[in-house]
């Protein structure tokens, strides 16, 4: 649980999030005017409307642009981004952004000005806000939740006094494009966005038990002498993920019909069914690390007073990070939603950083680095389908800005189709984007070994990204090697010819598509094809002269730069292709030492998981203790600055990383734990292949391991676990099986539906 002893002040840094996926709600527990800004996911400017809007894709046939890159670059090995961005680029025009909904209020006549026992919460299990405090000898509370089930927003307001509830409810908003109307207690926010016309609606329903609720002619709605408030809020646009035009249906009889579902449904129900589909999500998993929760101790005291040591209190905030990791993704990423943003669900600007869209050269990405290994699969369907809504847009860059099969997506994109370029030389070409986006599509086959996600939803993406490569790679002169050019490590440097991310990434997608045809069993012609390229490919690792991975072909690395990206270890994470103890792996931990460890929020979210890569666990928790005491704001959400939700979601998956890892095809269990969690559980990970497992450590070595094998097959695992006597047992049929070891990698033949125990013998 989230708590604190005062109401928040500031949005990005003190108040708490509720979300179920499609509407966020950020609860500010205020006495007297009680404020929750609200936010529907769909609400957009920009695109179809939007004047000029043109996906990023050039006005006019530009044939020998990209040539004329490539030659530079080949002439002179590299090129300037101003230069490239002159040739390729584009003003981005009508790319729009994420937009508040607009804030909900209470306005409490006669509250206190100094409450007592004042506290406001968030309990992460149950995904309840709540607000508590004394007026006189009166106590009051406030509970709000997101429900997914009934798609709307709900609050209560109770007071331990019979009659003693009374406010006036009322909607605010930063813009001046819409209607309210109160009626029947119910109050309807209407309008239609300036700059697309894309309409929206928010229906807010009050109800009491006792007292009096009375509409007023400015749109707001009053309730006297109540025992009790309640309301249920629903709100959509008529945004659709179609290309070209992203429209469908007038939201208003949706958002009605949900009002009223939920209003005759009933409060306790709804808090019943809600609380049903929270925890069938959150309790998968439980994290134990030696944590105790000090007494009294509010949630931003106990961040300011974290150092990373060996307190229980530090193990607390540590475990308590983790858990909210997870309750920010079930918050912000359900069926049904676009996916979770740089902001997840939340935003209360008109015009927020960065636009508060979807960043594709790794921000969108490490959204979804802990879905599948932290249990939470289902999350990962708004990402599915973002990417399926994002090929036909993506074909059609590809076609009139590479004369290429396939399709592409560039460094961001927006809910409207933005697969092309824009002009920020630094920060405007990245065509592995789509690569990198179908990894997180091929990963989740990994995980599941579902045949028929394999070919309806994951290969397609593959093999189109690697038709569009097929078309696009270069020969290189210097080696006759297939290059990406022009190429650019993310927002660092000049273009040049095959950047190592580019060539890791590029390899990356080959190798997954290879894997998902011969599954799939297409045509040998494309296998043969894709093969030949992949022989002649360059694969992006080289190690310079300072003993580091190099980050560019040529060995251009600066010992002294410590950039925030760290794009040349892709291959080391999220990628498959350095394994530890590797030269390889070594030059990464070159590379990574002279970056150093600070970096943006993100970005030292993507150290810890680079760290446990490389087995290094303690260095990991530095990483970690970086996180928590340099970019971490009091209500626990990342700052880049200013809040990105994304280094929450690394730094979950990172955590995850050091306990359980498995992209080499093997179940590794415990290996990198730091030196700080000495004794330990853990339930309800997951690996590929499709098992959950379920571990207990102490003196940092495994005492008891569960596999829960989700299917028939061979179980590979490794950890010091098996290289000393074990035993195995399954408990499914309470048999004993004979422990058989290769080259020091257990082997185990399970059953899907089976549970199986290995302990130390």
């Amino acid at each position: 649980m989230l708590w604190y002893d005062r109401p928040a002040d500031d949005w990005e840094r003190e108040a708490l999030p509720l979300g179920n996926g499609a509407l966020g709600a950020m609860v500010f527990g205020t006495v007297a005017s009680e404020r929750l800004q609200f936010n529907e996911k769909t609400l957009w400017t920009g695109g179809p409307g939007s004047p000029g809007y043109d996906a990023g894709n050039w006005h006019s046939p530009r044939p020998d642009a990209l040539d004329r890159v490539r030659r530079l670059i080949d002439d002179e090995g590299s090129a300037d981004p101003e230069r490239v961005a002159e040739l390729l680029g584009l003003p981005k025009t009508g790319y729009g952004a994420y937009q508040t909904f607009g804030d909900l209020h209470l306005d409490i006549p006669d509250a206190p000005a100094a409450p007592a026992e004042y506290r406001r919460d968030l309990d992460l299990r149950s995904a309840v806000a709540g607000v508590r405090y004394r007026s006189g000898t009166t106590t009051h509370r406030r509970a709000y939740f997101a429900s997914h089930p009934a798609g709307v927003l709900v609050g209560r307001v109770t007071a331990d006094r019979p009659g003693a509830i009374g406010c006036t409810v009322r909607t605010t908003s930063p813009r001046d494009d819409r209607t309210v109307t109160a009626r029947d207690g119910r109050i309807t926010v209407r309008g239609a966005l300036q700059d697309n016309g894309l309409v929206f609606e928010a229906q807010l329903r009050v109800l009491a038990e006792g007292g009096t609720v009375r509409d007023n002619a400015d749109g707001t709605v009053t309730v006297s002498g109540a025992d009790t408030l309640w309301f249920v809020l629903a709100a959509g646009t008529d945004y659709a993920d179609r290309h070209p035009h992203y429209r469908g249906a007038d939201p208003h009889d949706r958002i009605t019909r949900a009002v009223d579902a939920a209003v005759a449904t009933g409060y306790d129900r709804l808090l019943a069914a809600h609380l049903r589909d929270h925890r069938r999500l959150f309790d998968r998993v439980a994290l134990d690390i030696g944590q105790r929760m000090p007494a009294g101790v509010p949630t931003d005291r106990l961040l300011a007073a974290y150092t990373g040591g060996t307190s229980p209190a530090d193990r607390a905030l540590e475990a308590l990070y983790f858990a909210y990791g997870r309750y920010l993704l079930i918050a912000s990423s359900r069926r049904g939603s676009l996916p979770a943003n740089l902001q997840g669900v939340w935003n209360d600007s008109t015009t927020p950083p960065w636009s508060a869209d979807y960043h594709t050269n790794i921000n969108l990405q490490m959204n979804y680095w802990p879905v599948h290994a932290a249990g939470l699969a289902e999350a990962a369907e708004p990402l599915e389908r973002f990417v399926t809504a994002l090929r036909p847009p993506g074909a059609v860059s590809a076609k009139e800005m590479f004369g290429a099969r396939g399709w592409v997506v560039h460094n961001e994109t927006n809910p409207y189709g933005f697969t092309g370029v824009h002009d920020w030389a630094t920060a405007f070409w990245f065509p592995e984007a789509a690569a990198w986006l179908a990894h997180q599509l091929y990963d989740h086959y990994r995980f599941t070994r579902d045949p028929g996600y394999l070919r309806r939803t994951a290969y397609p993406a593959l093999k189109e990204a690697a038709l569009f490569w097929l078309d696009t790679l270069h020969t290189d002169p210097r080696d006759g090697t297939l290059v990406v050019s022009p190429s650019y490590s993310p927002e660092h440097g000049a273009f040049t010819a095959g950047a190592a991310i580019s060539q890791q990434i590029v390899r990356d997608l080959f190798v997954n598509t290879l894997e998902a045809a011969r599954l799939t069993g297409d045509d040998a012609a494309f296998r043969t094809e894709l093969q030949r390229a992949l022989d002649r490919l360059d694969p992006g690792l080289r190690i310079g002269s300072w003993g580091q991975l190099q980050e560019w072909k040529a060995d251009l690395d600066d010992p002294e730069d410590t950039h925030r990206h760290v794009s040349h270890l892709f291959a080391l994470h999220p990628g498959r292709g350095i394994e530890p103890g590797s030269k390889w792996a070594e030059a990464a931990k070159v590379s990574l030492r002279a970056r150093g460890d600070g970096g943006t929020g993100w970005s030292k979210a993507w150290k810890i998981n680079f760290w446990a890569r490389l087995r290094d666990g303690d260095h990991a928790h530095t990483m970690l203790t970086q996180l928590l005491t340099s970019s971490t704001l009091p209500n626990l959400w990342d700052t880049h600055p200013p809040f990105q939700i994304d280094g929450n979601f690394g730094a979950t998956a990172g955590i995850t990383e050091l306990l359980l890892q498995s992209h080499l095809d093997a179940i590794e269990i415990l290996p990198a734990l730091p030196a700080r969690w000495p004794d330990g559980s853990v339930t309800g990970l997951r690996t590929r292949g499709d098992t959950a497992v379920d571990l207990t450590w102490s003196n940092g070595a495994a005492r008891r391991l569960v596999l829960h094998a989700g299917r028939d097959g061979e179980l590979r695992l490794r950890g010091a676990l098996f290289t000393r006597p074990y035993a195995v047992r399954d408990l499914t049929t309470n048999k004993d099986h004979a422990p058989r070891t290769e080259e020091g990698t257990a082997l185990l033949a399970a059953r899907g539906g089976h549970s199986y125990e290995i302990t130390p013998a």
